[in-house]
């Protein structure tokens, strides 16, 4: 476990040399998300991931915390001076606002159907409604329906994995809730980033999340956007070889750029 302000959170670290990669799962997800594509990025690189607050094997949280501050107490803790962040939707946006915090720390960004703090527009508020009402009603199988058809629109049922993920993590977004602050709005800074980034969107995911991942990926100065037809909310389930292939792309040149630097 690692010490964070007023907490702790499960973390695991591969050990290896070179610029560590730092994984950093989705909101619908713990970071059993990263199985897919961990084993040949571990064969490789240093890899750190963690489950934030809540999720996975991290208890839930007792205090008001920010979970860019909580990256920060990770890499600090494992004595990281600089990384390449691995963001997937809620850890997308956790990514982008370690980077804006520290830029000195981040060797490169890759952001999988990122969130970010700071855009327009972005809510849902008849899915959040919808969400509240199944919890209130104590309905977690309609919870999970729900969360399949809005984020795991490319899977076939009884798309297992996905499920197991989606239960897994579901509770988390009530003891979260009231205890997770915002981090500053990062969208507005998004040209500020001076360090390579790659930005993967799913065609199958929720418009207003790809509208979202488009508008980033235009601010982003020297982003490069990859767009797949066939992915939904998930990557590293509907997409693990495309998704290791940009991870291994920007850890290698982290590698060779700190190698000749």
């Amino acid at each position: 476990m690692v010490q964070v302000e007023d907490g702790e959170i499960w973390a695991d670290d591969t050990g290896g040399d070179g610029v560590p990669v730092v994984l950093l799962h989705p909101g619908i997800a713990d970071s059993r998300c990263w199985e897919p594509v961990l084993a040949e990025v571990a064969a490789r690189h240093r890899v750190i991931r963690y489950d934030a607050r809540g999720f996975g094997k991290s208890p839930d949280p007792t205090a008001s915390y920010s979970p860019a501050e909580d990256l920060r107490q990770v890499l600090d803790h494992f004595e990281v001076g600089r990384a390449v962040l691995v963001g997937t939707s809620m850890g997308g946006a956790t990514a982008v606002s370690g980077a804006l915090n520290q830029p000195s720390r981040v060797a490169a960004l890759v952001l999988l159907v990122p969130g970010i703090t700071g855009f327009p527009d972005l809510e849902e508020p008849e899915l959040t409604a919808r969400i509240a009402e199944l919890a209130t009603a104590g309905d977690m199988d309609g919870l999970l329906a729900l969360a399949l058809e809005t984020w795991a629109a490319a899977g076939t049922p009884p798309d297992t994995r996905a499920a197991e993920w989606l239960r897994a993590a579901i509770p988390a977004w009530f003891t979260t809730y009231g205890h997770q602050r915002q981090d500053p709005p990062a969208f507005p800074r998004l040209g500020e980033l001076r360090m390579p980034c790659t930005l993967l969107l799913g065609e199958k995911d929720l418009p207003k999340t790809v509208h979202c991942n488009e508008a980033m990926a235009a601010a982003i100065p020297d982003c490069h956007l990859v767009r797949l037809p066939d992915c939904d909310h998930l990557p590293t389930l509907r997409a693990p070889e495309t998704v290791r292939e940009l991870v291994l792309a920007a850890a290698g040149r982290a590698d060779a750029t700190a190698t000749s630097g």
